[in-house]
């Protein structure tokens, strides 16, 4: 049993993994920096970050769900007196 101790614990697969969740965890927070450079970059370019964030989620949906929740919104909005989109 190569890299089990006493409790029966394979140290050095166990030291895998942990590593290689480590290794993603570093990636994630890398991409979200890159991420927060784009919008950066679009803020400059006179776009508005929050509107880009909105269509990035928006085409993430298939078409069908985004009517769905325009149509809610709507309706809503209606419900508290004010115009719809």
């Amino acid at each position: 049993m190569s890299g089990v101790g006493h409790n029966g614990v394979d140290g050095a697969h166990l030291r895998a993994f942990v590593e290689r969740v480590e290794r993603i965890e570093s990636d994630i927070k890398e991409l979200q920096e890159d991420r927060k450079e784009i919008y950066s970059e679009a803020k400059g370019s006179g776009y508005d970050a929050k509107i880009i964030r909105k269509l990035v989620s928006l085409r993430r949906q298939d078409a069908s769900k985004r009517r769905e929740e325009a149509e809610i919104l709507d309706l809503y909005l209606t419900a508290l007196g004010m115009e719809p989109l």
